[in-house]
């Protein structure tokens, strides 16, 4: 059975495109899309391929052949694009843990769990099975060296490769796929798409897709989310969330701490809980209030070179906001009596401290406005003291309705017609 392709993926030159494009035209519309002309200067690109195209083995043997899994920080091989560095999972792991509850953590998890951030080799031949990825994260995909071709379908489209029951997807797109078993399969319509050297694919949220190894081929690959997809995640943690219960219900009677249970099976299955994402989010609304603070009392009504940093923490939190809506009737964090974040404290956190700075100057980079990332970092200790000190401010999260209430509080404190949640 052969598959219908009906499209190719889009093109752009990375070096024509601004952020804002970008996020336009492909993020907000969750479309993916090829970028070139980005990764000529990656030291990657001359140390990790040879002069006739091909993966310098004899390099990586060299300098990383007695290593398992570690960090070169005086190594440099690559820049990560404007265009992604709104990360929040890695920019979250680079200074938290994923899990709260110990019950969840893995075996040295700072070495094996680290980040989501890989380089794969892959000799020509070698495929990946048909996929979304993981926490229906963003991903992008940079060629090294070598050629891929990738088969994209829309998620509008993804119930078709599944069986009748929802609970198997289609492994190889290229096998002969049972009709019976898969009735919608020959109805899907790909996308096809084959990147060469140099180029960078985006995979938004969502997308399933199978990659073949056209030659030997060196990628840079990361996994990410912010924003504009975190309802995507939520909703895959809620699906999982449910499946997992359901296996396990016939044991509900006997069982001490079922709903426990079911959260540490989340963790190991989806890679975080209720509990972590909870968690996750509320470090992010507390930085992005501080920051949409700061600009508002630093720059009055945030015009000028300052606005779109605002507008971009005012969208942040309404994206958050209407997240924890969504979750404040779900009954394992309805009643939960942990508190999750205590203000106080995360101002104490050089985690949080760092966290906090890391965004900013993320902010001030893809907006293209330099100063401001010195003028964050060099208020940041004062400017969190100040808003810690604020009586008007809960002082403890508990539940995604205390998160919703801390945002509506900080921002009614301030000018309505100036600090708005969109």
């Amino acid at each position: 059975m052969g598959i219908i392709i009906k499209g190719e993926i889009e093109r752009v030159n990375g070096k024509e495109l601004s952020y804002i494009e970008f996020v336009d035209r492909y993020m907000e519309k969750n479309k993916p899309v090829v970028i070139t002309g980005l990764m000529d200067h990656w030291r990657a690109h001359s140390d990790w391929v040879t002069l006739h195209s091909q993966p310098n083995f004899q390099f990586f043997s060299t300098h990383f052949g007695a290593s398992k899994v570690q960090e070169y920080p005086e190594y440099v091989a690559y820049e990560t694009p404007r265009f992604f560095c709104d990360d929040w999972l890695n920019l979250y792991l680079d200074n938290f843990k994923i899990h709260i509850d110990s019950d969840t953590q893995q075996p040295n998890e700072e070495i094996c769990c680290s980040d989501y951030r890989f380089v794969y080799i892959g000799v020509k031949g070698s495929w990946t099975p048909l996929h979304a990825d993981v926490f229906r994260s963003y991903s992008w995909s940079s060629n090294v060296c070598g050629k891929k071709k990738w088969l994209f379908l829309d998620p509008s489209q993804c119930h078709l490769i599944f069986d009748r029951n929802m609970k198997n997807c289609v492994y190889n797109i290229f096998d002969e796929v049972s009709n019976s078993k898969f009735p919608g399969f020959s109805k899907a319509i790909w996308l096809e798409c084959t990147q060469d050297a140099g180029e960078i694919i985006f995979v938004p949220s969502g997308w399933y897709h199978q990659v073949h190894n056209l030659e030997d081929t060196i990628s840079i690959n990361h996994n990410w989310f912010n924003a504009y997809n975190l309802s995507w995640v939520w909703n895959l943690l809620v699906r999982d969330y449910n499946e997992a219960k359901d296996y396990i219900e016939d044991i509900k009677d006997i069982c001490d701490d079922f709903e426990g249970l079911c959260q540490r099976n989340l963790a190991a299955n989806t890679g975080m809980n209720f509990y972590d994402f909870f968690t996750f989010m509320s470090y992010f609304t507390l930085a992005n209030l501080v920051l949409l603070r700061y600009i508002n009392r630093r720059y009055g009504s945030a015009t000028g070179s300052s606005s779109t940093i605002a507008q971009h923490l005012s969208m942040n939190l309404g994206c958050l906001r209407k997240t924890a809506s969504e979750m404040k009737h779900v009954r394992a964090l309805e009643g939960n009596h942990n508190c999750v974040v205590d203000i106080t404290k995360a101002f104490e956190d050089r985690r949080f401290s760092k966290l906090f700075m890391h965004v900013g100057r993320t902010y001030a980079m893809v907006h293209e406005q330099s100063h401001l990332a010195s003028d964050f970092e060099s208020s940041t200790m004062s400017d969190l003291m100040d808003f810690n000190n604020s009586k008007s401010y809960t002082s403890q999260i508990y539940t995604p309705e205390d998160l919703i209430q801390f945002i509506d509080n900080v921002v009614a404190e301030e000018e309505p017609s100036v600090l708005r949640v969109t």
